[in-house]
């Protein structure tokens, strides 16, 4: 996989978790949407879904290492479990901020989401990043948020305080999670100094994150009861425990993809993916359905955000020429063969 082209591989990752996630989040709206029953209930154990995303994706990772075997490193086990519990949390704040604030509200909060793991990476991973990545954020993040804040209002009642602030900590876990990400990979380099490849496998990352995030979220989810409830409501509705179990096969797959992101590249090139992606939807449904029509700020968002993109593919192309030039620079010249001598005739 080493030989192939950074931007190719950046395609494949964007490619997988749009795809993916377009379909969990279709199905994940209509489980909270929906009413179930003559009483007209609605779900509301968040805790429950992540419980069973989490697993799910935990042994999908184990499955993978199974299959296609792992990367015998040693790997910071500590700094991974950490990952993945406030990875779990900042999910946890922005789904549950959507039972009291609106979804642009909290769609607009989450826009923000590159800065936060910008500056989770210099503090806790030790990262630099250049002037151009400081302006692809500031673009990517600016068009994100003029596209929503200029969009077509939406009912969605008032927005409450514990709604606001739900939103701002699931953006610190986003922080703390990328610069612990950046750390893991700083960590798993000095722990297999000397080894050909300081990489681990995509579903060692994803066995071991999910794994601790579950964990988590287990022991939370039942100490409060809502993971109990939520059994029971799924016991009354056994439907929603189907849609939730594909749901979260799918945020699985999606999963693979997003390590596969990471293990590339880094966290922020994931968030730009990860922020992008729902402009893209949107501007799909355009295409597809004419009515869904976007107004003039819309479409200037739009072209702040795919120049934010276009300035991170150069990059990434600059990047691996740059590494290419570099790798046959460093390379020992084959040695010549000595030429025959002609014999006389």
């Amino acid at each position: 996989m080493d030989s192939i082209p950074a931007p190719i591989k950046l395609l494949i990752g964007a490619a997988g978790i749009f795809a993916c996630y377009a379909y969990s989040a279709t199905l994940t709206e209509d489980v909270y949407k929906a009413r179930y029953g003559e009483e007209q209930e609605k779900f509301q154990y968040t805790l429950l879904t992540l419980l069973f995303e989490r697993g799910i994706s935990a042994l999908v990772g184990l499955l993978g290492i199974m299959l296609f075997g792992g990367s015998g490193l040693k790997v910071p086990y500590m700094d991974i479990t950490y990952s993945g519990v406030t990875q779990s949390l900042a999910m946890y704040g922005s789904n549950e901020a959507l039972r009291f604030v609106s979804f642009p509200t909290q769609v607009l909060g989450k826009s923000c989401k590159m800065v936060p793991v910008m500056a989770g990476g210099v503090l806790l991973g030790g990262k630099k990043f250049s002037a151009l990545e400081y302006l692809q954020v500031a673009l990517i993040t600016a068009g994100v948020c003029i596209f929503n804040l200029f969009g077509k209002s939406k009912a969605g009642g008032a927005d409450s305080s514990y709604g606001l602030a739900l939103i701002g900590f699931s953006l610190l876990m986003d922080a703390v999670t990328g610069g612990l990400q950046d750390r893991v990979k700083v960590r798993t380099k000095e722990l297999n100094a000397g080894a050909p490849s300081s990489k681990p496998t995509t579903h060692e990352s994803m066995m071991y994150t999910n794994a601790a995030g579950c964990a988590v979220i287990a022991v939370v989810g039942f100490a409060t009861g809502e993971i109990t409830a939520g059994f029971a409501f799924c016991g009354r509705h056994p439907q929603v425990l189907t849609a939730i179990a594909i749901y979260s096969l799918a945020s699985a797959m999606g999963q693979n993809f997003i390590y596969y992101t990471i293990t590339n590249f880094n966290p922020l090139v994931l968030t730009t993916v990860t922020t992008t992606r729902k402009i893209f939807t949107t501007v799909y449904s355009v295409f597809r359905d004419p009515s869904n029509s976007l107004n003039t700020m819309q479409w200037s968002g739009c072209a702040a955000v795919f120049l934010g993109l276009a300035l991170d593919i150069v990059r990434n192309y600059m990047k691996s020429s740059a590494a290419g030039a570099a790798k046959k620079k460093d390379a020992p010249a084959s040695p010549s063969k000595p030429k025959r001598s002609a014999k006389a005739s």
